[in-house]
């Protein structure tokens, strides 16, 4: 069983940081490339919506699992118990993971419906095209952060298990 979850939590770590490395490195800037500003709206409002739902879920699977895996490492002690290398990695570890949930759900439940709200209001000859660059330059933004917290949750993981 544990080493079920061992795999569906990397798996749900490949979801997760593949999403944001490909949306982060690759789809966003050939999108804003080769995309008219209008095709751009409607590809990054629906890619967003898609990986969002996807990304919480490999986080509640991320969650879930890495429960059960900490409960059954050698060196954990307690909750919040730090007394040896790899509990300090792993407080480290769950402080990034923490920051990088705070900044997707900012971006789930605050930033997406302000770009939807912006995207329809330009469909309506309404919008602020200025402040629909400024939510997507934010976006990009919180994804980069995302992406060097990731880094560092891996970095710090590996740490965890070389201890």
């Amino acid at each position: 069983m544990l080493a079920f979850l061992y795999w569906l939590h990397m798996v749900a770590t490949v979801i997760w940081l593949g999403g944001l490395a490909a949306l982060a490195l690759l789809v966003l800037p050939l999108a804003r490339r080769h995309l008219s500003a209008e095709a751009q709206r409607e590809f990054y409002l629906a890619l967003q919506q898609r990986l969002d739902r996807l990304g919480w879920a490999a986080l509640a699977v991320l969650l879930a699992t890495g429960m059960f895996q900490m409960s059954a490492n050698p060196y954990y002690e307690g909750l919040l118990t730090v007394t040896n290398p790899w509990a300090r990695a792993i407080l480290f570890k769950h402080l990034a993971f923490l920051v990088m949930v705070g900044v997707s759900a900012w971006q789930s439940w605050f930033l997406l419906p302000e770009l939807a709200r912006q995207s329809l209001a330009q469909v309506r000859g309404r919008g602020q095209p200025e402040r629909w660059r400024q939510l997507t330059a934010r976006q990009e933004r919180l994804l980069r952060l995302n992406m060097v917290l990731a880094v560092v949750v891996l970095a710090l993981t590996a740490l965890a298990r070389a201890a």
